[in-house]
């Protein structure tokens, strides 16, 4: 029977613990539900008044920030490619410069292809007769 006494001191100490804090945490969660409401019934009129002006403010500020951001993004994308085109120009391989140079061949020898049956075609070896 002694060692069931610590256990239910342990318990008793346990569930006082969270009777406290739950009820600390309620009240809490409802003196920011009071605030919250009394903080809105106070701005909505004041917020219905100048929604004329602050509407299209923050559509202007939204769009700003956002051009903003867009052109970084853009300049560091620019900078990027010129960085890489670069690197390439002098050699150094820049990651996907195999697959461009594999592109490259690809397209030149479709170019020779076109141009043989362009020759062939001047010269009649492809044309049909009626």
């Amino acid at each position: 029977m002694a060692e069931q006494h610590p256990d239910r001191s342990y318990k008793v100490v346990k569930a006082a613990t969270a009777v406290t804090l739950g009820g600390s945490l309620l009240v809490l969660s409802g003196l920011t539900l009071t605030g919250t409401v009394i903080a809105l019934t106070i701005a909505t009129p004041v917020l219905v008044i100048f929604s004329p002006v602050l509407v299209p403010a923050t559509i202007t500020i939204f769009l700003i920030i956002a051009g903003l951001l867009s052109s970084g993004g853009f300049g560091i994308a620019g900078m990027s490619v010129m960085s890489w085109i670069y690197k390439y120009l002098t050699g150094k391989r820049p990651p996907g410069s195999e697959q461009l140079e594999q592109a490259r061949m690809r397209l030149a020898s479709k170019a020779r292809d076109m141009k043989d049956r362009a020759e062939q075609y001047g010269r009649g070896e492809g044309a049909q007769t009626s």
